[in-house]
């Protein structure tokens, strides 16, 4: 049997059949795709150098494949496999080889489930195009397709998904496919994930954008009705004043956002944390400064005492002054933290800070959420707390810039004293005796 002229007639059958259908929708299951599977497939079966017998039923498979589109979209594979069947049939082809045929056909429908080399080859050539740079080009071409095919109106953001979860649950049968062609398609899946949180993102901030102008346009218009009510309280010509007029207006004011108020608690919380982090920063200061002169007078000063007994004192003072420099300092960044815990009845009162993690760490989140509900509710409570915020951060911070003074006073005197000692002891007791004593 001359398979070659069998492979041909099939050609010029495929060709054909293409012309004379309506292929108008098939943007991507059309003549090209069918091509390039027949393309992928005499490669992948050169590389295992399959016989005559099996590189003609691999073939014949591969250009009847998606005939069925244009015949039934949703069995197009059965469809497909009905024609290889009368086509070959017609031409004396042996039945063994046209069931293997059908059966390579039919292994491509998704999921593709492959069960001999044949159909392995059949498969990955009918994918071959996920592991190369043509992809996103043929991707779009699919979504087009299938929005044709089936009016599914898929966005492009949608496909993209839909692309995501088919290529990470797509495999390559064959070992050959495996090694060339895997590289490129986990490249074509990570370009697919950062177009989509790409999109995402962008989405998000879109949202947010026609939240934010929604809520100025709902700010504005309530502007506008304030002002409105106003310039009518104002003229009682135009509109008497009712009681109930009153009582709603009293309602209003009361209720009505104190943001100047909120804005001061703000900007004097940061001011404070912005101070305590300035003398964190001077104290690291004095004791990385004390700990290099304690470093230094102890490893090159103290054991040459023997030597130069009239530097004692000196250096007793210079150690004496570092070392309470360096005290101080540790003393205003040691924390002081209280014993975390509160009662039902200390909210109730409005006695405790919840503002502040040392007053709630060790309660549970029940006594917490309880604390925060109630505080959210009662806003003398709320402006209570931050109040209370405010005042002990003040206090800490107070605690912190004494001590810090304390620290570089004593550093800045005992310095200047030190300075002077080992002036006086090398100029009184370091002369050096100007005559040889005799032997």
């Amino acid at each position: 049997m001359n398979y070659q002229q069998l492979l041909e007639q099939a050609q010029d059958y495929v060709l054909n059949f293409y012309k004379t259908h309506d292929t108008s929708k098939l943007l991507y299951h059309n003549l090209n795709h069918t091509q390039d599977v027949v393309a992928a497939a005499i490669q992948i079966a050169n590389h295992y150098q399959l016989s005559d017998d099996d590189f003609f039923i691999v073939l014949g498979a591969v250009w009847f494949h998606d005939l069925g589109y244009m015949v039934d979209v949703a069995n197009h594979e059965e469809k497909g496999a009905d024609l290889a069947v009368a086509f070959f049939g017609e031409r004396g082809v042996d039945k063994k080889h046209i069931d293997l045929m059908v059966n390579c056909i039919l292994a491509t429908k998704m999921p593709q489930s492959p069960k001999t080399l044949l159909e392995e080859i059949v498969c990955d050539a009918d994918v071959f195009h996920l592991g190369t740079d043509d992809f996103k080009e043929k991707d779009k071409l699919l979504l087009k397709e299938i929005n044709l095919l089936y009016d599914a109106n898929l966005s492009k953001q949608q496909w993209r998904e839909k692309s995501i979860k088919f290529l990470e649950g797509q495999s390559f049968h064959t070992d050959y496919c495996k090694l060339l062609l895997n590289d490129t398609k986990e490249k074509n899946l990570e370009k697919l994930k950062n177009k989509w949180e790409e999109e995402e993102a962008d989405q998000q901030k879109k949202v947010e954008k026609d939240q934010e102008k929604a809520a100025k346009k709902l700010h504005k218009e309530e502007k506008l009705q304030f002002d409105a009510t106003i310039i009518t309280e104002k003229e009682p010509s135009l509109a008497p004043v009712s009681d109930s007029d009153d009582k709603k207006k009293k309602i209003k004011e009361k209720d009505k956002p104190e943001k100047g108020i909120e804005t001061m608690f703000r900007i004097s919380s940061s001011n404070h944390q912005r101070l305590s982090d300035m003398a964190d920063n001077k104290a690291h200061i004095m004791i990385t400064v004390n700990s290099i002169i304690l470093s230094a007078v102890l490893s090159l000063l103290l054991r040459r005492l023997s030597e130069y007994g009239y530097l004692v004192i000196p250096t007793f003072i210079l150690l004496t002054v570092s070392l309470l420099a360096m005290t101080f300092s540790i003393l205003s960044t040691r924390p002081s933290i209280p014993a975390g815990n509160f009662t039902r009845e200390d909210v109730n009162n409005r006695r405790v800070n919840l503002l502040f993690f040392g007053n709630f760490y060790k309660a549970t989140l029940d006594e917490y959420n309880y604390g925060m509900q109630k505080m959210m509710i009662d806003k003398d409570f709320l402006y209570g707390s931050l109040i209370r915020d405010v005042y002990a951060q003040g206090v800490v911070l107070g605690r912190k810039y004494r001590l810090l003074r304390i620290a570089y006073n004593i550093f800045m005197f005992g310095l200047i004293v030190s300075v002077i000692a080992f002036i006086i002891a090398a100029a009184f007791y370091g002369k050096v005796p100007t005559t040889i004593p005799a032997r």
